[in-house]
């Protein structure tokens, strides 16, 4: 990057610039201007003056800067005298600008300041029509004015004009300049701060730049058309601001911000290439009570600095946000600060005035990780032999000067903190001769003015010696003037190497570095990074860097489609940033900002992490797609749903966001004993870590506050209890059971337990077809029909090219085949019949059938990395485990299960430390069963497939396979299919997804006495050992849109009033099973008597409290 260069000024006012390929320190032309502040681009310089007028220093190089005057000549045609200057009274003036609106006569252009110089004189431009000027003389011909002008003249053109072009070229070339306030406008103050950016608004050629100044009143000015190709400008503007401004600072893009008065800062809003100066100003706090005495803008970077020499970084600064969210505390103690055009930061420290580098800023670590100080020299003079380095009289420091000598200092300098917003005001008053008065081997803490010096007094012939100069003596002297020591040194040139100078100020805007280029002066000799602070220093004044208290911000970008819920629904590209904070003693605060754009209006919106409830995979629209759940939206059923371009970028992310809420969150790790565990539609395994307040009678967890965070694995169903005891039930019936390995967070036991997990999945369309006299049934359909080749309910087509598997993740493994199997029955060739669609199918063809649909299957797999391990041979159906109190300590814990031929089992031999068992128990059944549950007491529930109850009596720990069934009546005309069993409740679900609970349970007829209908709109249920209710809602009243499958808790359920009172609905749309049987966690409360007399564990429904 040539002609990148870094400027900074001394408290002298001197001006040095210091190139990113070079070494040294280089002292700027125009030695007697002293400048106070100084700001860059990438080929200008601008600074305020000691005299508060403003400055420009305009690089060299191989191009001319020139400005073209352009201006128009009119005529108009007349019978007698043909074209002529001659003008109707409502026409535009003899020479205006092109649109005729303004007069600009050739006499009117004057050049705007001595900077520049006129390059020949007025001339027509001979091209503007395209012509040559002796055939044209460059004339355009038109009807009228206005209209469009054309190059031929025709026997209708009663106007022409013509082009005068007329070139100025800038000459103030590598040296400041002075910039002209403006004729005709108001004068401004005397200015004391100025700032410029905005060059990275416009794609322009022309690279308009936004200049903005402060003067000494506390007003805000912005100085118009600012480009490249006019460095000057034209005129001051003033900008109103709601309160008196003491600094600002202006980023290469759309940030402006300023610091008032006292110590609160201002935005800039509305900022863009098509208004530059911005709309409005929003008020933002400072950082602490300390108030913001310095604000440094990058491109989407905000620093700041506190009148305590703290700095801040503002987070969640970007192109939809000028104003952010909040401040984090950066290491350092700096006296300013600046940014450069990649958001590169440099600073000036607060004790040492010492320049420092924050090394680290990358773009996903913006605010970097250490203070490395700038280690460049001055670059050496060269001085003629014959004169004395340090010659002439020690005078008394004055009163105003910053090289004052403190007589308790030894000699050393003193240098006052100097405020930013005035640290300059009083250092060119009076600028003495440096006093000599150091001690052997001790360098000077500064540069010395650069001054005339004499010639040496003595004999050029003899040799000489150093003269010995008592420093004591002068410190002690009361006197004005005081001997000096002269040096004097051979004939010839010396390059005399001089110590920096206390830095004052410093501007990275024309710094561009990048975090892969080597740069001499940034490396430090050592390894070890400085920090500007108040601790202890090493050798050469410098801090070792303390992070302890420091925190770091990193972002990651992408670029996803976000579904947006409102008109016009659909999916739209947008720009998505994770920020993430860590350190600084905090815990992880991170927030996800999505920016889009609305009515041409840059919005955004953000969700932080630690709000964050569930990150789920939901693959929707054939696109790799995730869901982002936080209590607001889960209560407003509109979770946020991001989409990637490749499956690769979605597991990306969904692993960047769930670490993130991990930490944020802190359940780390394995899911704990007691965690409920739940199954979405697409086989995502997820878990919750409960609270003594879940189940709290009163001040309950809410459950759109529960946070679910994502298991390896792809199950239809998991079952657990509060021992650890976890199996699940694959697509292809599959039994698993967890053996607790990591879960994307710390490692928890050893490698071993992560295993290989595999499932197989039914993907199924199906061949739709509509009967017509002639030809019979054929896929020629009616207009308002369905597609003849479609999902089981007709709305999207689905062929057999255009089906693909569920994610990439998944492969296929088989053809299309006609399923056999279709519920309902088929005929032989696997049709099914109906009258009309969409009715019910039947196997059977009738004279009233007119369409007829078969459903074609073909599977795909999928292979995961999981803590889950395969229980062979036999394909499950249903499987429980019994839910015990968390102090329980069994042997054997008791675990049944339902064959896929329907075969009740019992597995042998489970414990913690074998959560797999050993072998099966088959318990006799006369018919097919398809659900079961065991119960806190041994009691076994299970209901077949026709629907029919049953209660399998004398289940214990010694008898853990019973002895019968006990058939127990269904509720009226209804049918269940599925069962689950508390601690002494018992719901269950029928095939219209009503909820029931058995009454009159009791230890001496522990088969109850009635069904009671609790609720509709249920799907499946699951009873903890506290008889906690949950279920999985069909629907959320008032939102049907929503997909079927939500989490709800059964408020108000207590052992006097096991039924509870109502529901709460929690994270939903897709969610398929759940299982709250290892919750034991008892909320803190007085503990309630049980309304079941104590029985034996040989009792049918054993010792609860022993479980």
């Amino acid at each position: 990057m040539p002609g990148s260069l870094l400027w900074a000024t001394d408290v002298y006012g001197r001006a040095f610039v210091l190139h990113t390929t070079g070494g040294c320190w280089e002292r700027a032309k125009d030695a007697q201007l002293e400048l106070k502040r100084v700001t860059a681009a990438e080929q200008c310089c601008w600074a305020v003056g000691s005299d508060h007028r403003v400055y420009v220093h305009v690089l060299p190089r191989d191009t001319p800067m020139r400005h073209q005057e352009v201006t128009y000549e009119n005529q108009r045609w007349n019978p007698i005298d043909g074209f002529t200057d001659t003008l109707l009274p409502t026409d535009r003036w003899q020479w205006t600008d092109e649109l005729g609106q303004n007069s600009q006569p050739l006499h009117s252009f004057h050049l705007p300041s001595e900077n520049w110089e006129w390059e020949g004189d007025w001339y027509v431009d001979d091209e503007s029509c395209g012509r040559e000027s002796s055939a044209t003389g460059g004339w355009e011909y038109a009807v009228d004015f206005p209209t469009t002008f054309s190059k031929e003249k025709k026997w209708n053109s009663c106007v022409r004009r013509r082009r005068w072009l007329r070139n100025r070229k800038y000459k103030a070339w590598g040296c400041w300049a002075k910039v002209p306030l403006g004729k005709g406008r108001p004068t401004p103050e005397h200015f004391s701060d100025i700032s410029c950016g905005g060059w990275e608004m416009s794609d322009s050629p022309k690279k308009p730049i936004s200049v903005w100044a402060v003067s000494q009143q506390g007003k805000v000015w912005f100085r118009t058309d600012v480009k490249q190709q006019n460095p000057e400008g034209s005129v001051w503007e003033l900008v109103p601001a709601p309160q008196e401004v003491t600094q600002i600072d202006a980023g290469p893009g759309h940030l402006l911000w300023a610091v008032v008065w006292d110590g609160r800062l201002l935005v800039r809003t509305g900022i863009n290439k098509d208004c530059p100066k911005g709309s409005s100003w929003i008020l933002v706090d400072p950082p602490n009570k300390a108030g913001a005495i310095h604000i440094a803008v990058g491109v989407n970077v905000v620093w700041a600095i506190t009148k305590d020499s703290k700095v801040w970084f503002r987070r969640g600064v970007n192109s939809h946000s000028s104003a952010g969210l909040g401040w984090i505390s950066v290491g350092g103690e700096l006296v300013m600060i600046t940014v450069g055009p990649n958001d590169q930061v440099w600073g000036i420290g607060c004790e040492d005035r010492s320049i420092y580098f924050r090394h680290g800023v990358t773009p996903t670590e913006v605010t970097g990780k250490a203070w490395a100080a700038v280690c460049a020299p001055l670059a050496p003079t060269n001085r003629p032999s014959g004169i004395s380095l340090f010659s002439g009289e020690l005078t008394a420091p004055s009163q105003g000067s910053v090289l004052g000598c403190d007589d308790s200092d030894g000699g050393a300098p003193h240098l006052p903190k100097i405020a930013s917003e005035n640290f300059i005001s009083t250092l060119v008053a009076d600028r003495p001769a440096r006093p000599e008065g150091t001690q052997e081997g001790q360098q000077p803490a500064g540069p010395f003015p650069e001054t005339p010096v004499a010639p040496s007094s003595q004999s050029r012939g003899a040799e000489r010696q150093w003269s010995n100069v008592d420093l004591e003596e002068i410190k002690g002297s009361s006197a004005v003037q005081s001997s000096a020591a002269v040096f004097p040194i051979e004939q010839g040139s010396i390059e005399v190497q001089e110590e920096l100078p206390p830095w004052a100020w410093i501007t990275g805007g024309g710094c561009e570095i990048d975090s892969n280029m080597h740069i001499t002066w940034l490396e430090p000799p050592d390894t070890e990074f400085m920090s500007p602070s108040d601790s202890a220093r090493d050798d050469r004044g410098y801090v070792a860097e303390d992070d302890s208290h420091e925190g770091t911000v990193s972002v990651r970008k992408g670029v996803m489609c976000w579904w947006r819920d409102w008109k016009p629904r659909r999916w739209e590209e947008v720009g998505v940033t994770l920020e993430q904070v860590r350190g600084g003693g905090a815990e992880p605060d991170d927030i996800l900002y999505i920016f889009y754009t609305h009515n041409e209006q840059r919005k955004y919106l953000y969700a932080v992490i630690k709000e964050v409830t569930a990150v789920v995979p939901m693959p929707r629209d054939s696109m790799c797609a995730l869901a982002i759940y936080t209590p607001e939206r889960t209560k407003q059923r509109w979770p946020v749903l991001l989409a990637t371009h490749s499956q690769q970028d979605l597991e990306d992310w969904l692993s960047l966001l769930s670490e993130s809420c991990q930490e944020s969150r802190a359940p780390r790790g394995a899911p704990s004993k007691r965690a409920l565990w739940a199954v979405t539609s697409k086989g995502d395994v997820m878990v919750h870590e409960p609270s003594s307040s879940l189940e709290a009678p009163t001040q309950y967890l809410p459950c759109d506050q529960m946070f679910w965070r994502q298991v390896p694995g792809h199950l239809l169903c998991v079952e657990s209890n509060s021992l650890g005891v976890v199996w699940g039930i694959s697509y292809e019936h599959a039994a698993w059971v967890y053996t607790g390995g990591c879960t994307g967070g710390e490692a928890q036991g050893d490698e071993i337990n992560e295993h290989t997990l595999t499932d197989i999945k039914n993907i199924y369309i199906y061949e739709n077809q509509r009967w017509n006299p002639v030809t019979g049934y054929t896929d020629k359909g009616l207009p308002m029909d369905r597609h003849m080749w479609s999902d089981a309910h007709g709305h999207r087509e689905c062929t057999k090219e255009n089906t693909k598997p569920p994610s990439p993740l998944w492969t296929w493994v088989s053809d299309w085949a006609v399923d056999y199997s279709t519920p309902g029955g088929t005929d032989k060739e696997g049709w099914q019949y109906a009258a009309d669609f969409p009715a019910t199918f039947h196997g059977y063809k009738t004279m009233k059938d007119f369409v007829r649909r078969r459903r074609w299957i073909r599977k795909c797999k999928i292979t995961l990395a999981g803590a889950w391990q395969k229980v062979p041979p036999i394909s499950l159906m249903d499987v429980t485990i019994l839910p015990c109190l968390a102090h329980s300590s069994l042997e054997q814990v008791p675990v049944w299960a339902i064959s896929e031929k329907g075969d009740v089992l019992c597995r042998l031999g489970v414990n913690t430390q074998n959560p797999a068992g050993s072998s099966w128990l088959h318990v006799g059944t006369d018919q097919p069963f398809k659900s079961i549950s065991i119960g806190g007491g041994h009691q076994v529930w299970a209901i077949a497939r026709d629907g029919a109850v049953f209660y399998r009596g004398s289940v214990s720990v010694q008898n853990p396979a019973g002895e019968c069934w006990y058939h127990i009546p269904c509720p009226p005309k209804q049918v269940l299919r599925q069962v689950s069993v508390g601690r002494t409740s018992v719901y269950a679900v029928d095939g219209n997804n009503n909820l029931w609970y058995r009454q009159g349970l009791t230890p001496s007829y522990p088969q109850g006495s009635a069904w009671e209908l609790i609720s509709n709109n249920v799907c499946k249920v699951s009873v903890g050992p506290l008889d906690q209710v949950w279920i999985i809602a069909d629907k959320v009243p008032g939102y049907p849109a929503e997909s079927s499958g939500t989490v709800c808790h059964r408020v108000g359920v207590q052992p006097m009033h096991p039924k509870g009172s109502s529901w709460d609905f929690g994270i939903g749309g897709g969610w398929v099973h759940l299982s709250v049987r290892g919750n034991s966690t008892e909320a803190q409360r007085a503990a309630a008597p049980s309304p079941l007399p104590s029985r034996n564990q040989e009792q049918v429904n054993g010792n609860m409290a022993a479980c």
